[in-house]
């Protein structure tokens, strides 16, 4: 059985975090740029740790 084609959009770069005036700035790839307070970014990081460590168990999709 072979794996699903990636969902379309699916980033394989990683994104850049920064900070500045007290907020969180996420720029990933072709332009995708978030601004978050400590508080949602700090969450949002654990969450992203969490899914990618129950992703890894899935083979990775040809791109």
């Amino acid at each position: 059985m072979s794996a699903d084609p990636p969902i379309a959009g699916t980033q394989t770069q990683p994104g850049i975090a920064s900070a500045e005036d007290g907020l969180v700035l996420l720029d990933g790839p072709d332009g995708i740029a978030v601004t978050m307070t400590a508080h949602a970014a700090s969450e949002t990081g654990k969450s992203l740790i969490e899914a990618a460590q129950r992703a890894e168990h899935w083979p990775e999709p040809d791109a």
